[in-house]
């Protein structure tokens, strides 16, 4: 019952700060210069969302391999087991733009703030023309100075499951020739996907070495980032 009520009052701070902050970022996110924009709209908002969970459902985190996130923009491969990985991963590197479900963009506030960050929305249903805009728009901004998230898997994956990564990450990276870091994590144990109720205790992250892209085809960037998620998430899963 206790549970509930925490994640009850967790839902309601989320949804007035994405309302209030999203109206905001709107109203002057625009005429903020890109780098700064991310920081404000996107930085702001998800700290903000994290200092709430903590508050209130007691789910904090704790980070190995920070160091490992280095200066010139890269990719994240991230693995996806909640929302709180999402929200997460955006503050662990800046400026950074994600691959996104076009559809997301349509949600109010949130959508409409994160939109003019200028993710990379793409209509997964025409899977050829997606893979190409994320080469395309991927390169951009990754030239322009951001990082760039995905979630390899493609969609969130339960706790204690692994599934083969889709190309689209890899290929970026063999193209664009950028290092490719990848975060594994436990959240799924306290906010599993599609669960309302929140456990409280404290999400173990690790960020891989950077994976040396230079000179390899996509598949084999993908085994070596499949390989080192599945070696770490055996280990969470133990601990």
């Amino acid at each position: 019952m206790i549970a509930d009520l925490r994640a009850a009052l967790f839902y309601a701070g989320y949804v007035f700060s994405t309302i209030a902050w999203g109206s905001l970022s709107v109203a002057v996110g625009w005429m903020l210069p890109a780098k700064a924009r991310f920081s404000f709209v996107i930085g702001t908002w998800t700290r903000i969302v994290l200092g709430w969970l903590r508050i209130t459902c007691g789910i904090r985190a704790a980070v190995e391999g920070r160091e490992h996130l280095p200066d010139e923009p890269c990719i994240l491969l991230v693995k996806h087991q909640s929302t709180w990985d999402t929200l997460f991963v955006q503050t662990l590197i800046s400026p950074q733009t994600t691959l996104i479900k076009r559809e997301l963009l349509w949600i109010p506030f949130f959508g409409w703030a994160f939109a003019i960050n200028r993710p990379i929305a793409i209509d997964r249903r025409a899977r050829r023309n997606a893979f190409r805009q994320l080469l395309e728009r991927g390169t951009d901004r990754l030239r322009s100075g951001f990082s760039v998230t995905l979630f390899p898997e493609g969609t969130r994956v339960p706790w204690g499951e692994q599934r083969p990564f889709e190309a689209g990450g890899a290929a970026l990276a063999a193209h664009a020739g950028c290092p490719v870091l990848v975060v594994a994590h436990d959240a799924g144990r306290y906010w599993p996907a599609h669960r309302f109720r929140k456990t409280p205790g404290t999400v173990r992250v690790r960020i891989s070495p950077p994976l040396d892209t230079e000179g390899k085809k996509h598949k084999e960037i993908n085994r070596l980032a499949q390989e080192w998620l599945a070696r770490e998430m055996r280990l969470l899963e133990r601990g």
